[in-house]
C-alpha cells in the first residue's frame, strides 16, 4: 500500500517537562524531497523518528495517506520506511554480502538489484568478502546509505548522511540520490550540511518550532 502523504498538524514532541519542537505542520508529498534543518541537538533526529512512525508525538497530529487519500496504519507505514542514520548498527560480524542478504529479507531493492549489483555500487574492492569489522567508519556509512537509497520503499529517511564521509564519499552519495533516492517516494533528509540536502524542493527549519520560554 503506497504511502502518498504524510500530513503533519501542530506537530510537538517533549521529554519529561521540555519541548524539543511545537506547533510544527506541514505536507510530505510523493515524489517530493525535504530538507530538515538545524543545529545539532535541535530536535532533527527526533522529528524524523516520528515521520518514520517510530516515535508518537507529545502534540498534534500525523497522518499517512494512501493514493486514495485513506488513512495508513502506523504497522504499515513502518514496513514501508527506509531508514539511514550513523547511529544505527550494522553487524559488524557479518560480511557485507551476509548484511545485504539480511536486509533483503526486510526490504527489496529497486529495479530488480541483487546483492551483487549492491556491491558493485560500493565498490569495495580488498575489502569485498571481509566482516564489517575491518571497515572504516565512512565505508560503514556508505553500506547503510547504499541499502537504505536502493530499497524499495514508499519513505526515504536519511539523518546526517555525509557523516564520515570524506569529499569522494559525499560526491558519490549525491549520484546514489539522484540514480537511486527520489522517484517514486518521500525523501526526507536531515542535516546541517548544506551537500546533503541542496538539491531538495523544500526547506523545513527546525528552529522555527523552538519555544520561545520554557513551557510546561
Amino acid at each position: 500500500m503506497y504511502c502518498n502523504q504524510i500530513i503533519v498538524e501542530d506537530l510537538g514532541k517533549r521529554f519529561q517537562k521540555k519541548w524539543i519542537f511545537k506547533d510544527l505542520s506541514n505536507t510530505f508529498i510523493r515524489n517530493q524531497s525535504y530538507a530538515v534543518c538545524g543545529p545539532n541537538g535541535a530536535g532533527k533526529s527526533t522529528l524524523l523518528r516520528i515521520l518514520s512512525a517510530y516515535l508518537t508525538p507529545s502534540a498534534g497530529e500525523i497522518k499517512f495517506l494512501n493514493e486514495q487519500a485513506d488513512a495508513i496504519s502506523t504497522d504499515d507505514v513502518f514496513k514501508s520506511v527506509s531508514y539511514a542514520a550513523p547511529y544505527i548498527s550494522l553487524i559488524e560480524r557479518f560480511t557485507l554480502e551476509e548484511n545485504i542478504e539480511l536486509f533483503s529479507k526486510f526490504r527489496s531493492f529497486q529495479r530488480g538489484l541483487k546483492t551483487k549489483d549492491i556491491v558493485n555500487l560500493l565498490n569495495l574492492g580488498k575489502l569485498q568478502g571481509k566482516e564489517l569489522r575491518f571497515y572504516s567508519s565512512g565505508m560503514m556509512q556508505r553500506v547503510k546509505l547504499a541499502m537504505s537509497i536502493c530499497s524499495e520503499s514508499d519513505i526515504l529517511i536519511l539523518d546526517e548522511p555525509s557523516t564520515n564521509l570524506d569529499n569522494q564519499g559525499v560526491d558519490w552519495y549525491r549520484e546514489l540520490i539522484q540514480n537511486f533516492g527520489k522517484k517514486d517516494r518521500i525523501l526526507i533528509i536531515a542535516s546541517n550540511v548544506e551537500a546533503d540536502f541542496d538539491f531538495c524542493d523544500m526547506r523545513i527549519d527546525i528552529m522555527d518550532f523552538k519555544l520561545k520560554r520554557k513551557t510546561i
